[in-house]
């Protein structure tokens, strides 16, 4: 008897798990039918696409078991797609039915104001503030990832009084918790919202057990939309991990990519530290150890990069697992890992999918994975499909494809890497409609040029035929649900983000974009979300070498009146 854990077979449940262990609470997992006769509480951490999470029931032949444990009245605890099964359907797969406890249907964001899917911290708000969370309050901030939302409708009752509070993304207000009887449910993930989301379970395993039996309903209230939301604008640490040349897994920073140390000039002298090194890998410290030190600070996000070569397989490289595994246990906000998110065959001969690939990584406790090349050569080939010069459609056998159909286009980023290219300012090219012209108060080495970014494959080693547009729209048809946006010409130079580049991307997708190459210190942090329209910005080297800090970012920002999460 007492605390199990449900895990329907996808997406990142060793997050929640770590969370427990790490909150002192002792659970087991469901394994068999018997188990829910067992379970005095339950956690459903669900991950994933709605149509995913009741196949997997369904085959598990746990659905009908789920639904007769909350009917028992036994204290249940849905996250994201644990809450929303609990609704009647949902239109991200219309085919598929709900427990239909809660009279209301989950639909998708409307894109036309905001970015989709929702991504990042925003604030929850309490319908009844006499029904006040021990855990929750108006101050914090709750970690969201989802396309797919219920709406807050105060004029449907029945679903109204599960309200217990509400989230606003754009002008949309939608259910952040919902509260009635033993059910308690969270569209965004606690075990991923750091120290405020650990005070939300936390409470909720510590109160009185009959107090999670029979929460009252909510008075269905007018939730009418602000002015403005409570999203806030996500900084998020990165960190290069590849071997060293004694097999030791570090993180580093190239310069234009280059990682390893350089040699020293003549005026340098000869005794130092960088002769010493020159030629070996530039050491900035252990993934582990950094991941840490950037989520005490106050990170939204992390980043690991696997940008070492494979020594058998993306699944045989336990190293890197291992590294995942660790920092997974370490720190609770969200965790992206990038490299090798491909298909790919074992020196035996056996074929590994990138959706297998992705899986372990999510079972080893990340969030999203990380896309470059594979992403490039899948809109190529969408590309050639296509007709009268369109941009085609997907075969649904590429990476982006099979990972976003089983865990939902939210686990799913393309890393894209484009550089400049420079022309006339009468270029009449393919790519005329794209063409940036220099401003004349702009950086001396801009003015009177115009240019057109092409994008690269192999960490800008190999450009390809595609502009960086091109490749944007392309990814996000594919079922992209973010878009790390590099830039080659930036990156290392401390001279700030490229917000021409950032501006032209984010134009022309609907997903989120995050802001990355250039930061040299907080005030490109400031003109990059004054400037332009990114959810987010991403630093790697001034973090590692700690010319400015998480912290001064953040301060700068809230100077700057931008909302971000303190």
């Amino acid at each position: 008897m007492g605390l199990y854990l449900l895990d329907y077979g996808a997406g990142n449940v060793r997050s929640l798990a770590n969370t427990l262990k790490k909150l002192g609470h002792e659970f087991k997992w469901i394994s068999s039918l018997e188990d829910f006769d067992k379970a005095t509480s339950l956690i459903f951490p669900g991950v994933g696409a709605f149509g995913s999470a009741i196949d997997g029931l369904i085959c598990r032949g746990f659905l009908e078991p789920l639904r007769l444990y909350i009917k028992s009245g036994r204290p249940y605890f849905g996250i994201c797609i644990g809450m929303q099964v609990l609704f009647q359907s949902s239109t991200e797969s219309p085919s598929s039915s709900g427990l239909g406890i809660i009279p209301s249907v989950i639909e998708e964001f409307d894109n036309s104001d905001k970015a989709v899917p929702h991504i990042g911290w925003n604030s929850a708000e309490f319908l009844d503030p006499d029904r006040i969370h021990e855990g929750m309050d108006e101050t914090s901030y709750y970690y969201f990832v989802h396309s797919y939302r219920a709406k807050y409708d105060w004029k449907n009752v029945e679903a109204a009084k599960w309200a217990h509070t509400t989230t606003q993304y754009g002008q949309e207000v939608f259910y952040a918790t919902v509260r009635k009887g033993n059910v308690f449910g969270a569209q965004f993930h606690p075990e991923k919202s750091g120290v405020a989301g650990l005070r939300i379970l936390d409470a909720w395993l510590r109160e009185q057990e009959s107090f999670r039996m029979f929460a009252p309903p909510t008075s269905p209230i007018p939730r009418p939309p602000r002015a403005r939301d409570g999203f806030t604008k996500r900084i998020i640490a990165c960190m290069d991990v590849r071997s060293n040349d004694d097999g030791d897994l570090v993180v580093t920073k190239g310069d234009q990519y280059d990682v390893r140390e350089k040699a020293p000039t003549a005026a340098d002298g000869t005794d130092s530290l960088r002769t010493r090194t020159a030629g070996a890998v530039r050491n900035l410290g252990k993934p582990v150890a950094l991941a840490a030190r950037y989520y005490a600070a106050g990170a939204d996000e992390l980043c690991l990069m696997n940008i070492t070569s494979f020594r058998h397989s993306p699944l045989l490289d336990q190293p890197m697992l291992v590294v995942v595994r660790a920092a997974a246990e370490e720190v609770f906000v969200p965790l992206t890992i990038g490299g090798g998110i491909k298909d790919t065959v074992d020196p035996d001969g056996t074929k590994r999918s990138a959706l297998e690939v992705a899986g372990e990584y999510f079972r080893a406790g990340a969030d999203k994975v990380s896309i470059a090349t594979e992403a490039v050569f899948a809109v190529e080939k969408m590309r050639e499909r296509a007709r009268d010069g369109g941009i085609g459609e997907g075969d649904g056998t590429s990476a982006i494809e099979t990972i976003a159909h089983a865990y939902g286009r939210q686990a799913v980023v393309v890393s894209i890497d484009p550089r400049r290219v420079y022309v006339d300012a009468d270029y009449d090219g393919p790519h005329k409609d794209e063409l940036l012209l220099g401003k004349p108060d702009g950086s001396e080495n801009e003015r009177g040029k115009a240019w057109w970014y092409q994008c690269t494959v192999r960490g800008g080693r190999e450009d390809r035929p595609l502009s960086v547009v091109q490749l944007a729209k392309g990814v996000e048809k594919l079922g992209a649900g973010e878009i790390v946006l590099n830039s080659i010409d930036r990156d290392g130079t401390g001279l700030g983000f490229d917000t021409d580049l950032i501006t032209l991307v984010r134009k022309n997708v609907k997903i989120p974009v995050v802001a990355s190459s250039g930061a040299g210190g907080e005030k490109h942090f400031v003109e990059v979300f004054t400037w332009t329209k990114a959810e987010a910005a991403l630093a790697a080297g001034i973090f590692h070498r700690e010319e400015v800090t998480i912290g001064e970012v953040k301060e700068a920002l809230s100077a700057a009146h931008i909302n971000v999460r303190k």
